[in-house]
């Protein structure tokens, strides 16, 4: 883990990077809301309350979400982590958009997720770009 912390302490950031010590807290926040808010879709269809068609962007923007880091941090590869970022944000478009109709509080619960996301997948491009 060390090397990977000194790969990405070494990369170029831009200024409005934030310190490292923001994602921990700020990924615990979003995770909570993640687990009732996707649990309830994912609830849902498993109970036939929503087509399983709902729950597939959900399904594949958690796993776009969990590959981010062992392909940036384990793969060092930032080119491949821009393009999965942007497939978590618009998985989660995809989701919200899926959602609105059936569950409204589901949708609206993903704001803090969307801002955190569209936040992060600029970051992510600028640093992708300024270390190509």
């Amino acid at each position: 883990m060390d090397k990977t912390i000194t790969w990405y302490s070494q990369l170029i950031k831009p200024s409005w990077a934030p310190p490292s010590w923001v994602f921990g807290p700020a990924w615990t926040f979003l995770y909570a809301l993640i687990i009732i808010s996707f649990g309830k879709v994912f609830i849902m269809a498993w109970n036939k309350e929503l087509p399983f068609a709902i729950a597939i962007p959900f399904i594949l923007n958690l796993v776009f979400n969990l590959a981010f880091s062992p392909i940036q941090f384990g793969l060092k590869n930032n080119l491949l982590a821009s393009l999965d970022i942007l497939l978590v944000l618009g998985t989660l478009i995809w989701a919200i958009i899926a959602i609105y109709p059936h569950v409204k509080w589901v949708a609206y619960l993903q704001a803090p997720y969307f801002l955190w996301v569209s936040f992060a997948t600029v970051l992510q491009l600028t640093i992708t770009y300024l270390n190509r």
